[in-house]
């Protein structure tokens, strides 16, 4: 079987340097890599619906939003087949049959959707949509036989439930389906970027997040205003900085270069890392740092924003063009499938 990726986002909001390190940056080595066969990036609207059904507004608007942070950060239509995921219907279809693959028990059990649902106060009332969203991305990745799933730590539960649900269905109905694996961020800093409020994730809801087009001002107001170190009250304090989000940016996306050009007093984060730990180093001269590395990384993802910005038709065309492409092949799996299942009656 040959290398596919799928891997995608919902579109509530604009996405933010969390997505960025933990997937976006990763899809976009990937891409260029040269490694994979094809590589499908689906802007999963229909998902987002299943906790803004009353919303879709928020959602509509935000499609454009997902697609030009995709296409800033270096996502190449040329390369990466980017669609919207409520236009391939056949998704739908194949949830309805995966659905009597899984229990609602296991479901619930399943530790991303817990935590959602906690984030999002569905502990009394639960929409179905959202229970089996673990469903619906099983397939998601299975439409498009994708073998690899770029994700973040906290969906490592989803790409699991998937695989279990895909034993499940070739064991009753024969080798069919592509059991997938998740490729993590290669940096540990990278698997869960904390937000900026030093909560243990950065979350468009929440609020604590940088933005991939926050304005120079936006993101130098906040990166001084960052939860630190609490205890690191004076200068001449010890510090913590493994649970200082500072710290844990720095190691996300500074470069060595970073430290010639702001910091030159010290080699590297490691040298700068020991210092706040004795002591002697204040907060700001970190966030400083910080600051002028978010800068460097995202002025130029910003710049190239604004000017996809300037033609929108263009990017919409560019989304027709790849549903179109995503919707006959999650077709040709669909037609497989219920042949496997006995279900093509009339071919």
């Amino acid at each position: 079987m040959k290398n596919i990726i799928l891997t995608g986002d919902r579109p509530t909001g604009k996405l933010h340097i969390g997505h960025y390190v933990g997937s976006l940056r990763r899809r976009v080595e990937l891409q260029n890599s040269g490694k994979y066969e094809k590589i499908y990036i689906m802007i999963a609207d229909a998902q987002a619906l299943t906790d803004n059904f009353d919303n879709p507004d928020k959602v509509r608007a935000n499609i454009t939003e997902v697609a030009l942070d995709y296409l800033a950060c270096g996502i190449d239509p040329k390369k990466s087949t980017i669609f919207i995921q409520s236009q391939i219907e056949q998704l739908t279809e194949l949830t309805f049959y995966y659905m009597n693959l899984v229990t609602l028990s296991r479901l619930q059990r399943n530790p991303t959707v817990k935590a959602e649902m906690q984030l999002r106060n569905f502990e009394t009332s639960l929409p179905m949509g959202f229970l089996t969203y673990p469903v619906s991305q099983t397939a998601d990745i299975t439409a498009f036989m994708a073998d690899t799933v770029p994700v973040g730590e906290d969906q490592l539960p989803m790409i699991e439930q998937a695989r279990e649900i895909v034993r499940s269905f070739n064991n009753l109905y024969g080798e069919t389906l592509v059991e997938p694996k998740a490729v993590l961020p290669e940096s540990k800093a990278c698997l869960r970027l904390p937000g900026t409020d030093g909560m243990a994730k950065m979350s468009k809801s929440l609020g604590n997040c940088i933005y991939l087009s926050d304005s120079a001002d936006e993101i130098k107001r906040k990166v001084m205003s960052m939860y630190t170190d609490p205890n690191h009250i004076k200068v001449t304090d010890p510090g913590d900085t493994k649970n200082n989000p500072t710290f844990i940016y720095l190691e996300a996306f500074s470069k060595p270069e970073h430290f010639a050009a702001y910091a030159p007093e010290y080699a590297s984060l490691e040298e700068m890392k020991a210092h706040y730990e004795r002591g002697g180093l204040g907060d700001m001269k970190v966030k400083k740092l910080l600051n002028a590395v978010m800068q460097d990384t995202i002025a130029p993802i910003r710049e190239r924003r604004e000017e996809l910005a300037k033609d929108l038709p263009a990017v919409w065309d560019m989304l027709k063009k790849g549903s179109d492409e995503a919707r006959a092949v999650a077709q040709d799996t669909l037609t497989r499938v219920k042949k496997a299942m006995k279900i093509d009656y009339f071919n």
